[in-house]
C-alpha cells in the first residue's frame, strides 16, 4: 500500500475497474473477481453511477449495485477504498449542485455505505459555473459523505481554473485526476495535463490503462475476435505504432517471464505522479495477468524501449 497523493488514503498500486460488473461479468463472476483481488492484497475499486448504461438491457447503476451487495455480503467496507463518479449518466447528467447532491445520495444507497472515499466529476460541465460545482462537492465533504474529490476528462485549462476556484474560495479541492492514458494514448495527457498534475500535486489514476484490451496482447493482426465486446476499440490501435508497442511488450514480458498486461501497467506505474492505473478483469484468469504489475519495477533500459516504441 502507498499513500494516494495528498489524501489520507492508502491504496494498492492497481485499482480494480468496476465497469465490467453487471455487464460482461454477472453477479457471481463479479464476486469471484472481487474476492480474488482482495485476497491478493487489493483494496482500491473504481466505479461510476453510469456503469453499465452502455450495455444492452442495462440502465445504469448496475456496477454500483453489484459492488454494494458484495460489500455488504463480505462486511469489508472499512478496508476498501471506494471511488465512484457523477456527471456522465444521462439519467443524472451534469455537475449542477442539485444533480451532484441527488447523484451522491443515489450512489450511497446503491453502494450501501455512508461515505464515498473518492468522488469524481466524471466529465466537465461547462454549463454550470465551477464555483457552484465545487461548492456542492464541498458540502458533501463537510457532511462526511465524501472524503475527497477528483476530476476526470478535464482539459488542462479547465482543471487549472477549478483548482484556482477551490483555493480562492476555500472549497474542497480536486486531489486526483483520472485521464485517458496508456502506452498507445500518450499525447493528450503528456502535452498539458502531466505538467499541471505535477505542479498541483495531483495523483494520476489513468483509465483505459490497457487501451480497451489492446495492451493485453490479445488483439493482433489476423486474429478473429469478432465476439469480443471490446474488439472494435482495441483494433483501432493495430497500426504500425501499435505493432511496435506489442513487439516491445512481447520482448520484455518474455525476458521477465511475466504477462504483457503486467508490463503495460508497470510502465504506467513508473510515470511521474501516477498513483494506481485502473484495470478491469472479467475473470480471475484475467486478474492474475494484471496483479503482478504491482511488484514489477521496470529498468531504465526497458522504459526507454517502451518509450521509443510508443511515441
Amino acid at each position: 500500500m502507498a499513500p494516494l497523493g495528498s489524501t489520507d488514503l492508502d491504496v494498492f498500486p492497481i485499482c480494480l475497474g468496476g465497469n465490467v460488473f453487471g455487464w460482461t461479468a454477472d453477479r457471481a463472476e463479479s464476486y469471484t473477481v472481487l474476492d480474488a483481488y482482495v485476497a491478493a492484497g487489493g483494496n482500491f475499486i473504481d466505479t461510476a453511477d453510469s456503469y453499465s448504461a452502455f450495455a444492452a438491457g442495462n440502465e445504469g447503476g448496475e456496477s454500483e449495485t453489484v459492488l454494494g451487495e458484495w460489500l455488504r455480503a463480505r462486511g469489508n467496507r472499512d478496508s476498501i477504498v471506494l471511488a465512484t463518479k457523477v456527471g456522465k449518466w444521462d439519467r443524472r447528467p451534469g455537475l449542477s449542485p442539485a444533480n451532484i447532491r441527488a447523484a451522491a445520495e443515489d450512489s450511497l444507497r446503491r453502494l450501501g455505505t455512508d461515505h464515498i472515499d473518492l468522488y469524481y466529476a466524471h466529465e466537465d460541465d461547462r454549463s454550470t459555473p465551477l464555483e457552484e460545482t465545487l461548492s456542492a462537492f464541498d458540502e458533501l465533504v463537510r457532511a462526511g459523505k465524501v472524503r475527497h474529490i477528483a476530476a476526470s476528462n478535464y482539459t488542462a485549462p479547465r482543471l487549472a481554473e477549478a483548482l484556482a476556484v477551490s483555493d480562492r474560495e476555500g472549497l474542497a479541492r480536486y486531489r486526483a485526476l483520472q485521464p485517458h492514458y496508456n502506452l498507445v494514448e500518450r499525447a493528450e495527457y503528456e502535452r498539458e495535463l502531466a505538467g499541471l498534475a505535477a505542479a498541483e500535486n495531483l495523483t494520476v489514476l489513468p483509465y483505459y490503462a490497457l487501451a480497451k484490451g489492446f495492451l493485453t496482447g490479445k488483439y493482433r493482426p489476423g486474429n478473429d475476435l469478432s465476439n469480443s465486446p471490446r474488439a472494435t476499440g482495441a483494433r483501432s490501435y493495430l497500426d504500425e505504432r501499435g505493432v511496435k508497442v506489442l513487439a516491445a511488450l512481447d520482448e520484455i514480458a518474455t525476458l521477465r517471464n511475466v504477462s504483457i498486461p503486467a508490463v503495460s501497467l508497470a510502465w504506467l506505474i513508473a510515470q511521474e505522479n501516477v498513483g494506481a492505473p485502473i484495470a478491469s478483469a472479467r475473470t480471475t484468469e484475467q486478474l492474475t495477468t494484471i496483479l503482478p504489475a504491482a511488484e514489477i519495477t521496470l529498468t531504465e533500459v526497458e522504459l526507454k524501449r517502451l518509450h521509443i516504441a510508443s511515441v
